[in-house]
């Protein structure tokens, strides 16, 4: 499994020495409202470790704790992981922040890294994001990135919109390059 590392952060691969990182960040009302609509019950975390520890094993990638090097703090996580768990899907790219960590940059700072992780390493062809319609904080993530916005798209049975970047398009900007 894939460690990554960027200026703020380190990206561990999710396992069961996260679970109290990820009760916090998945139990918090405010991180949940535009993903389930409401936070992880205990439960509900280890299963979604064991699924995410799956997922490693089977395709090599899926989500990450993202650990805030000065603290050693689990402050998010993030994903590359095929959208709707569908191998016959393109890679989606994913993240979440706990609320103390909201407007320091962390959030472009992991999609970066991880769009680089999907283009250089998985050599992914295409990256796609979603989010709630009202996540205005995330979409403007998806923007700097470099994304396009592709409208209104239903995954996971809820309205979404949808973006992507091609690697052609994300290896054309300023810094990125294919390793």
């Amino acid at each position: 499994m894939t460690v990554l590392h960027s200026q703020r952060l380190r990206y561990e691969p999710m396992s069961e020495d996260h679970f109290d990182g990820l009760r916090v960040l998945n139990g918090d009302p405010e991180v949940m409202r535009h993903i389930s609509g409401r936070p992880e019950t205990a439960e509900e975390t280890h299963a979604t470790i064991a699924r995410v520890q799956a997922r490693w094993r089977e395709h090599g990638h899926a989500w990450w704790c993202l650990i805030e090097v000065d603290t050693g703090e689990l402050v998010g996580a993030g994903c590359i992981q095929h959208l709707g768990h569908d191998p016959a899907n393109p890679l989606e790219i994913g993240w979440r922040l706990r609320p103390d960590r909201w407007g320091r940059g962390y959030a472009i700072e992991a999609a970066e890294r991880m769009a680089r992780f999907a283009f250089d390493e998985l050599g992914a062809p295409l990256l796609r994001a979603i989010c709630a319609p009202e996540n205005l904080k995330s979409a403007r993530v998806m923007e700097r990135l470099g994304m396009r916005a592709c409208g209104h798209e239903t995954w996971h049975e809820r309205d979404v919109l949808a973006y992507e970047i091609e690697r052609t398009t994300w290896l054309a900007r300023s810094g990125n390059k294919a390793e």
